[in-house]
């Protein structure tokens, strides 16, 4: 038999391995998720946003959002497509040694972010679920979106049309997928539905109508700012 006292550290170390494996558990039973978004011609498409909503009430789980950080570098906008929950404080870091006007006309989000220079950071609060179009009042190639959504769940696809879900719990999921360049209104397009078992990892489709004429962020020309 243990002494007392070894016997009261094992039983310790017992509770404590216990604890921790109640903690660790539900991770290990989160699902993924893959979705692949392609155009009507079954090409990739980069910069679509695929969000998911939870069908059954079960919560997002372990899946954490991005960070809300829309960069001005090189004289661009970075991302060119940027996520957001409504009610989030998105940041505006200039990474430039230029200053930059940041503004939106959009119905979604009307602002301004006046003259300021470089690792000057603003912020904005994004509280209404939209589309907010990116301009710099001084340098005109600059353009990118905020898709405000009230849709708990998202990510970009990136240049091969992937988006990753990761730490999902199981359950039913309603799918929708928006780019800048959607055919018809700009608005979101249902999906397929996703259903996701514990530990499951899923691949799924999703095929969005393009317009031919796509809207794109170009780089400066060399020379042009300083």
């Amino acid at each position: 038999m243990l002494p007392a006292q070894p016997a009261r550290v094992v039983a310790t170390a017992l509770v404590l391995l216990c604890s921790v494996a109640a903690v660790v558990a539900p991770s290990a039973r989160a699902a993924e998720a893959v979705v692949t978004v392609a155009d009507q011609e079954g090409r990739p498409v980069a910069n679509a946003v695929v969000m998911l909503e939870p069908a059954g009430g079960q919560g997002v789980g372990a899946w954490q959002a991005p960070p809300a950080v829309m960069r001005q570098q090189g004289v661009l906008f970075d991302p060119f497509v940027l996520p957001v929950l409504a009610g989030t404080k998105v940041s505006f870091p200039n990474l430039d040694d230029i200053r930059h006007h940041v503004y939106s006309f959009s119905p979604a989000r009307r602002f301004e972010l006046r003259l300021y220079g470089k690792d000057e950071t603003k912020t904005e609060v994004f509280d209404k679920a939209g589309v907010v179009a990116l301009g710099c009042n001084i340098h005109d190639n600059m353009l990118s979106y905020i898709l405000v959504t009230a849709h708990p769940v998202y990510a970009v696809t990136d240049d091969a049309g992937v988006a990753r879900f990761a730490g999902l719990p199981a359950g039913a999921w309603a799918t929708y997928t928006w780019h800048p360049d959607l055919a018809g209104d700009r608005g979101e397009r249902a999906g397929p539905p996703l259903e996701l078992a514990e530990a499951d990892s899923r691949e799924l489709a999703v095929a969005v109508d393009l317009r031919a004429s796509r809207r794109a962020q170009r780089s400066p020309r060399e020379g042009a700012y300083h």
